[in-house]
């Protein structure tokens, strides 16, 4: 994949997990014995990558306000490196829907970052064209992945039918819309959503499909240098 679909990790510090706890914190042992206490950038359950003992990436920053130094990136698991980080997939998303680099992204002449839509509602990017055609599309971050299947949500997410709801409407009102599901590890081969976490996400989204809003499912190439784009993947309901 070109350099342009590519983010780069700032410099990690290995580390092995000790513990996840409170969705936000993770205590890591770093190499050099020291315990220290991580940011973890994901609201959701990370059910399949937070497993203690396995080793992790953290990024530092020198910000003297923050409260915590490190932050968790990276996470290596038996099948694949698994991003942690939900602020990527819109980050990586955004700069190659800016550059076409996504087919079905391709053609618009302007790309809009959180975007709001309806009045509780905002979508991570809003495609234009010249002649004021709109796309809205959101992004989903997936992490959960067994026998090569990647699922999305790994936790109960009433943001998430929201934003399914408010997709729809915007379907009626005449706009092209997709829900965009980054797997941000490398061991899938296909996608469905997860019918026995949350069943109600799951039927609003079947519903969504029906009413018009699309689905784009990608995987990623991820290294100790950074994550690129990587494959489409096949999706079922």
């Amino acid at each position: 994949m070109e350099q342009f679909c590519f983010i780069k990790w700032p410099d990690l510090t290995q580390g092995t997990l000790i513990a996840r706890y409170k969705r936000f914190l993770a205590d890591v042992r770093l190499e050099t014995g020291d315990i220290v206490t991580a940011h973890c950038p994901n609201s959701g359950s990370m059910t399949g990558c937070s497993r203690p003992g396995q080793p992790v990436y953290l990024s530092i920053s020198d910000n003297p306000k923050r409260k915590l130094r490190y932050t968790w990136e990276i996470i290596e698991m038996p099948g694949s490196r698994v991003g942690v980080n939900t602020l990527v997939p819109n980050r990586l998303i955004r700069q190659c829907a800016e550059k076409n680099r996504i087919p079905e992204l391709a053609g618009y002449a302007r790309v809009k970052p959180e975007v709001r839509a309806g009045d509780h509602t905002r979508f991570d990017l809003m495609l234009t064209k010249e002649d004021a055609a709109r796309c809205y599309v959101e992004i989903k971050n997936c992490t959960l992945v067994e026998n090569g299947i990647g699922y999305f949500p790994d936790a109960r997410t009433q943001r998430g039918k929201n934003h399914l709801e408010e997709l729809q409407r915007q379907v009626k009102l005449g706009h092209r819309c997709i829900m965009f599901y980054l797997i941000q590890r490398m061991d899938a081969r296909s996608f469905m959503p997860a019918h026995g976490i949350d069943p109600a996400y799951v039927s609003e989204l079947k519903k969504a499909v029906d009413n018009g809003v699309e689905i784009v499912v990608y995987d990623v190439d991820i290294d100790l240098e950074g994550i690129r784009l990587g494959r489409a993947l096949p999706w079922r309901l």
